[in-house]
């Protein structure tokens, strides 16, 4: 029985880092031609990287795509290897596959369905293929097929279903691959990260390889490519309906080769089982982003404003675990050489050393804050060996609010000017933060999550100054049960005073006992109400009858609280629209640069909250 070592490469790529990207192909391809692989597969776009955005649509960016796909083609030697980039054709740009066999160009596949959903934006870029139309295509001089091709090498035909093509049911390019009778159907991706996201993918593989009756391969990309995305570098095989090769996602290293000797019979082989952990996959892509966001962005560290509450705490153990990971899978020496920081580090450093000399945090108190949240910072930021500072804004806070009462001839009071006095203790906390971060060249971490991004609960200017923020695409919910986890499953024990604490912003007078779940509603609803008005666009009426058979709460209740998520929603959108880039984590989000356009002036839900008031209790 004929056999065919097949391998798939996923890669670390970065657009307009031409060389980068090319070094990362160029050594993959090493890899596999020591395993003596007959076809290597890498993913989508990995010549350019897939997040080029409007660089797609110039004349030049394919055209140098091109070139570097030329410089690839003399380092295929004995061997296959699929390569994603861009082709423009006809005054068009196409999402393809170049397919190299023994230094030869020999054809280009083109994608069928555009990925216009979601984090999605294909179609600004690229034109579908139509499929079973092939045309040819002058590469520098010579003519080579493009289009809805089928290959076959040693005796197998193979062929291409790339990311989005494969998610198209009925109408999907791979049942008329079958037809055609490939014994092989690779599906080269750039599918973004999202917690579940993983278990979806293997169902797919699986399904599609009993389903067309051939092999299926599948590759993405890897890593926090340009900013918010994060791909976790999966590769898959699937056989008769078994999972048979799958690898560790979301390495630290620039590139990885899986590889797998492949006959046309699965035999007895038993299908691989996965764990799918939301909480790990939390931590393990947010690290791995935080770690390309630094060394890409060449800054040489982070800062904090480390409030002792739960938003700040995780971040902070982010930080810590993206130093911690990258170690252990780098080694110290590759991992401060790939932050930029091996010339003023010690290889020999500990990891709390290390988490000292590029993770500061500060405690900046007002007379609102308490002993408590004081001492839930300090001891989280020493146990991870943060450098921490702690100071009060008392001052600041002071001097703005006697200016502004001078101006306006009175005297603010909680009772007529709450908001505003809240507002600037937040406000006055970012230049001194914002200062740190340049005088040591580093990012400045955001804190605002998802849930409160929904309804607006976060001062502009205050605690969402930053250059990033890496917990605003998910829910307060997760983030309360995911420290316990971590404090728990991670072994951070520098949690327990967090852990302890009932969630507050901690802007009023202490004897007020604030509570963000008071300001708001539960987070928990929150989380219920946000899943059925953002992710399924239901409307408030529908919500109110949804949630109402699924949660127990008083019918008056639920009805303040739906009408109150979409009055706080539609006036805060401006805020939205201003929040730092943050990563796509869940399976959806609020950012609407990537997932959720809302115009910023509307009506505010006021006919469809008049008559959610008429529904019956």
């Amino acid at each position: 029985m004929s056999t065919l070592i097949i391998g798939g490469a996923t890669v670390n790529q970065t657009p307009l880092d031409w060389e980068g990207n090319l070094q990362n192909l160029t050594n993959a391809l090493a890899e596999a031609r020591k395993a003596n692989v007959d076809i290597l597969c890498f993913p989508e776009l990995c010549i350019t990287g897939y997040g080029s955005e409007d660089l797609f649509l110039s004349i030049w960016y394919p055209r140098k795509a091109l070139t570097y796909l030329q410089k690839l083609i003399p380092l295929v030697e004995e061997m296959t290897a699929c390569v994603g980039l861009p082709i423009r054709f006809e005054n068009k740009t196409y999402n393809c596959i170049a397919v190299i066999e023994n230094q030869e160009l020999i054809g280009i596949v083109a994608k069928q369905f555009l990925a216009i959903d979601g984090v999605h934006y294909e179609s600004r870029w690229f034109t579908p293929w139509t499929a079973g139309k092939t045309m040819p295509f002058d590469f520098f001089g010579k003519e080579v097929p493009l289009g809805d091709i089928v290959f076959e090498t040693k005796g197998f035909r193979y062929g291409f279903e790339i990311c989005e093509d494969a998610w198209r049911g009925d109408q999907r390019p791979g049942f008329r691959l079958k037809d055609r009778q490939v014994d092989l159907i690779f599906n080269p991706s750039a599918s973004h990260f999202a917690m579940g996201k993983s278990k979806l993918r293997e169902d797919l593989v699986k399904s599609s390889s009993k389903q067309l009756n051939s092999a299926y391969f599948y590759v993405n990309l890897l890593g926090n490519e340009s900013g918010r995305m994060i791909f976790d570098g999966e590769v898959m095989l699937g056989q008769r309906g078994k999972l048979l090769l799958k690898n560790r996602l979301l390495a630290f290293s620039p590139y990885q080769v899986l590889t797998y000797a492949l006959t046309k019979s699965v035999g007895d082989k038993s299908s691989l089982v996965s764990k799918h952990v939301k909480n790990e996959e939390f931590v393990a892509a947010a690290s791995l982003a935080l770690f390309d966001y630094l060394r890409k962005s060449k800054s040489r560290g982070f800062v904090l404003s480390l409030s002792g509450g739960a938003d700040s705490s995780s971040i902070a153990i982010l930080v810590a675990e993206m130093v911690r990971r990258g170690i252990v899978e780098l080694g110290t020496e590759t991992f401060l050489e790939k932050i930029g920081r091996s010339k003023d580090i010690h290889s020999s450093s500990s990891v709390e050393e290390i988490i000292g000399a590029i993770f500061t945090v500060a405690y900046q108190g007002t007379d609102n804050s308490s002993l408590e949240t004081l001492n839930s910072a300090r001891m989280l930021a020493e146990s991870l060996g943060a450098t921490f500072y702690h100071w009060s804004i008392s001052e600041e806070v002071g001097s703005y609010t006697r200016k502004i009462e001078q101006a306006l001839g009175r005297t603010l009071t909680w009772e007529g000017d709450d908001i505003a006095l809240q507002n600037i203790q937040a406000r006055a906390r970012s230049p001194i933060i914002w200062m740190l971060a340049n005088i040591n060249n580093s990012l400045l971490l955001t804190t605002s999550n998802r849930s409160e991004g929904d309804v607006g609960y976060t001062t502009m200017d205050g605690d969402t100054s930053g250059s990033i923020s890496p917990i605003a695409a998910v829910d307060k919910h997760f983030i309360l049960q995911w420290l316990r986890w971590a404090q728990r499953s991670l072994g951070y024990s520098g949690l327990k005073g967090v852990n302890s604490l009932q969630p507050t912003a901690e802007l009023r007078p202490l004897e007020n006992k604030q509570t963000d779940e008071d300001d708001l509603m539960p987070y928990a609803v929150i989380v219920a109400i946000e899943r059925l008005a953002i992710r399924d666009r239901r409307s408030p009426a529908d919500i109110y009858l949804i949630l109402g058979e699924e949660l127990d709460i008083s019918k008056a209740i639920l009805k303040g609280y739906v009408t109150k998520f979409f009055r706080l929603w539609s006036r805060n959108q401006w805020k939205r629209e201003r929040l730092a880039p943050s990563f796509h984590l869940d399976e959806f989000n609020v950012d609407p640069k990537t997932w959720y356009r809302f115009p910023i002036l509307s009506g505010g839900f006021e006919v469809e909250l008049s008559e959610l008031e008429t529904l019956e209790e």
